[in-house]
């Protein structure tokens, strides 16, 4: 049934999977095939997987986050499409290549299209701060954080 509310089907995926790690229902959330569009940074991105990869992609977050949660801020449905504005924390617990485990906590925003075939996702396409991921769990300096442009009201005077 297409007309069934794929937000909450895809709430529903996002906390029993990404949150809590449960893949005992993923067969009913994925279709057998699950394209990652585009998801720079993603060592799968740009490929189609199958059920048991997509279970490898989560478990290999979840090795370096183990307490990755997903807040959803916002979800727009439109033709099969599911929109998400979310913020991801965790606590970098995990190697990653090239970046060894840190035990750092961190919050970041990112945006995802999540495509659907009936009630079953199918594939994404997806932005996340990765720059800002960076700047929180590695040691920089304070001034890596702060703006690097000042406002325009400081160049500018009023006339």
């Amino acid at each position: 049934m297409e007309n069934q509310n794929l937000k909450s089907i895809l709430e529903s995926f996002i906390q029993d999977v990404w949150n809590r790690g449960d893949f005992s229902n993923l067969d009913n959330y994925l279709a057998p095939h699950y394209q990652i569009i585009s998801d720079p940074g993603d060592p799968w991105e740009g490929e189609t997987i199958d059920r048991a990869t997509f279970k490898k992609r989560v478990l290999y977050s979840l090795n370096a986050f183990p307490d990755l949660n997903f807040n959803l801020q916002e979800m727009l449905q439109a033709d099969g499409i599911v929109a998400v504005r979310w913020v991801m924390s965790a606590t970098h617990l995990g190697d990653l290549p090239q970046l060894p485990a840190t035990g750092k906590s961190f919050s970041i925003n990112g945006l995802t299209f999540f495509y659907f075939e009936g009630n079953k996702l199918c594939g994404h396409a997806q932005n996340m701060d990765r720059l800002g991921f960076l700047a929180q769990i590695e040691k920089r300096s304070p001034s890596f954080r702060e703006p690097i442009m000042s406002s325009p009201k400081d160049h500018f005077p009023e006339s």
